[in-house]
């Protein structure tokens, strides 16, 4: 384990010691709105694709149509999962991924191994880190962003990375929360998703 490592697990305990009044009405508040099952456990691909168990408040209701379907993400999440989801409070637990060693507090954001793979090269590449709370692509638009470009933001900060560059990710992560999705997005990063839209 490196230091960077130990230092950010111990943040990330202190952090779960610190914030456990809100982890706790948030888990009561899920409880209430959504059914049992507070958490959303899901396997994700970590540091050289290596495979781990991100763990996130549930945002969204088991819901299904006649059929027995699960009917289409947004009529499954109700205003209490939006809501969790806009202030990304939702990802609080993956504090606990942090304290592990699985994930760190910036870096690429943790996608499914089969989403990874069907990268390509791109996907090996953006291994070469742990998958972070918060990252480059997620405060330049996010869920704005096409897969493509959210890889081209990834790499750009694996090859930059630097704790300064992080801070920076950081402090946009709080105005992303504040102010939305788009406030914070780059000019190469809108001209980027321009392009894209334009091809």
């Amino acid at each position: 384990m490196t230091l960077r490592v130990a230092l950010e697990a111990v943040l990330a305990a202190l952090l779960l010691v610190l914030l456990a009044p809100v982890l706790l009405a948030t888990a009561l508040a899920v409880r209430l709105a959504l059914g049992r099952g507070v958490l959303f456990r899901q396997t994700r691909s970590g540091l050289g694709g290596v495979p781990f168990l991100m763990i996130k408040f549930r945002t969204m209701t088991d819901a299904r149509d006649a059929q027995g379907n699960l009917l289409p993400d947004p009529d499954r999440t109700p205003a209490l999962g939006r809501w969790l989801r806009r202030l990304r409070i939702d990802e609080l637990p993956e504090l606990v991924n942090i304290a592990r060693g699985e994930m760190a507090f910036v870096g690429p954001r943790p996608l499914l191994p089969a989403t990874i793979a069907e990268m390509g090269d791109g996907g090996i590449a953006r291994g070469a880190v742990r998958p972070g709370l918060t990252g480059w692509a997620q405060v330049n638009g996010n869920a704005l962003l096409s897969r493509e470009d959210k890889l081209a933001l990834d790499l750009a900060y694996i090859r930059a990375r630097s704790l300064r560059f992080d801070t920076r990710i950081v402090l946009r992560t709080v105005l992303v929360v504040l102010l939305g999705e788009n406030a914070t997005m780059t000019k190469e990063a809108r001209d980027a998703r321009g392009s894209r839209r334009l091809g």
